[in-house]
């Protein structure tokens, strides 16, 4: 990674640098002047734009999960198929969401999110243009994987978001940003329901196209208001350090119990409850009042997990997390059994809550992770700014990784949601399966960072 290094005799500008292209070559979020003068409100302006086009990014993303909705039985396709058209943009999403980090680095943070917010109109054209009675299924599928660009934009957005601000505020500062962004599936699942509710299940076509003007909204704001930080260009070898590194894989399996339950639980929920519960979800208006109410949730604590987080460790909340994560699918699990709509509801929301305080949590481990590495580093007699470097460029690097390896999560909970209702006509197998991984993830929480002889300090 390339940065700006200065002199102690050179003096240091209290405002930030900035070519014309908005490229910003001295950034200091760790001296308290710096921050104080101007550091502050230029990373708050950044991340007010970067919540903004991540969070119409979540709402393509999640079209597919609203879409679905209006496929009534004129279109020919089973619930089975249905899980299938909710799987796929989750598949391409995650699998986007490595590259997306690199484009951070080879392109810069404002140049990478107006292009990215830009790349939203083709999915959102192309349902415009295909949905009607008679498309084939493989255009459907098509059209749906082309949604998962939307996917790829929480990655970059949070690898540029964690370089604007300091170690003490990270767990806040990626909270608001993943948080708003992930606002985004409750509300194109709030504006499907009034497109239902308004127009009729005959017209999905004008749920994407009502946000054709909010991406071109996004893009040019990106392109008038964001800037790109140097230190983050030119970064090749990050991604391949941290891929050696046992954390990264650790991180992953616990942000698929995080991230992927959420943006899973939000893709199929609408879905299963018109399967589990069709006598009292007989039309798709009936599910939509009720489909946004989860990740509404989970999207507004998420924020919370991270203050959570900043105040008494990453991992002590992510460990409690689990914990409650596991109860909520045991409640779920006891209300399939005995056909409880009420405790069905409760156990759900309590997954998506949690699921997104673990979210917070998780992301404020990551940094958290290397800055204790590097504090062995220095007291071992390492340079304290080039271990500061390394950790801002293998923490982006790792939130790239972890965020694409979580993301396959989604694809789990709509496989699994598939098969189970496939082969045992309910959901109970899915449900189990959930229980048991979140009891997997807190044990590997526990073991790897809280137990005492194993423990790295400030996680």
């Amino acid at each position: 990674m390339s940065t700006a290094v200065r002199t102690p005799e050179q003096p240091r500008p209290p405002v930030p640098a900035a070519a014309a292209a908005h490229r910003i070559d001295d950034w200091r979020p760790e001296d308290p002047s710096f921050w104080a003068a101007t550091g502050a409100r230029t990373a708050r302006r950044n991340l007010v734009y970067s919540v903004l086009s991540e969070h119409i990014g979540f709402s393509v993303w999640s079209l597919w999960s609203v879409l679905v909705l209006f496929l009534g039985p004129e279109y020919g396709i089973d619930p089975a198929g249905k899980f299938v058209l909710t799987a796929v943009p989750t598949l391409v999403g995650a699998a986007l969401r490595l590259p997306y980090t690199f484009a951070v680095a080879t392109f810069g943070g404002r140049n990478w999110t107006v292009i990215s917010a830009a790349l939203l109109l083709v999915p959102t054209v192309l349902a415009g243009v295909v949905l009607e009675p008679g498309v084939s299924y493989g255009t459907l599928l098509a059209c749906a994987a082309v949604a998962g660009v939307g996917g790829g934009n929480f990655a970059s957005s949070m690898a540029n978001i964690n370089a604007f601000y300091p170690q003490r505020l990270k767990g806040w500062a990626l909270g608001v940003n993943a948080g708003g962004g992930n606002l985004g599936v409750p509300a194109v699942q709030l504006l499907g329901l009034l497109v239902l509710a308004t127009a009729g299940a005959s017209h999905p076509r004008f749920l994407p196209l009502i946000y054709i003007p909010l991406i071109v909204l996004a893009a040019l704001a990106a392109a008038l208001r964001m800037d790109n930080l140097s230190a983050l260009r030119n970064d090749k070898g990050a991604m391949r350090e941290v891929a050696r590194d046992r954390h990264t894989w650790v991180m992953s399996l616990l942000y698929i119990g995080t991230f992927g339950s959420f943006i899973g639980f939000g893709f199929a929920f609408g879905q299963v409850l018109q399967v589990q519960f069709h006598a009292d979800f007989a039309t798709p208006v009936d599910a939509a009042y009720l489909t946004f109410l989860g990740p509404l949730l989970g999207s507004l604590v998420r924020p919370l997990g991270g203050l959570a987080a900043d105040r008494w460790g990453g991992a002590r909340v992510t460990f409690w997390n689990f914990t409650a994560m596991a109860g909520g699918a045991l409640v779920v699990l006891m209300a399939s059994r005995n056909d409880s709509l009420p405790l069905f509801l409760a156990g759900f929301v309590m997954l998506f809550v949690f699921s997104g305080i673990g979210n917070g949590s998780t992301y404020k481990m990551i940094p958290a992770i290397f800055r204790a590495k590097a504090h062995l580093a220095v007291e071992a007699g390492a340079d304290a700014d080039v271990e500061e470097q390394r950790t801002r460029r293998l923490s982006g690097a790792l939130i790239g990784v972890a965020g694409a390896v979580g993301a396959l999560g989604g694809v789990l909970v709509n496989v699994a949601f598939r098969q189970s209702f496939l082969t045992a006509k309910t959901g109970d197998t899915a449900y189990l399966a959930f229980l048991a991984f979140y009891v997997l993830c807190l044990a590997v929480t526990w073991a790897v960072y809280l137990r005492p002889s194993k423990r790295l300090t400030g996680v």
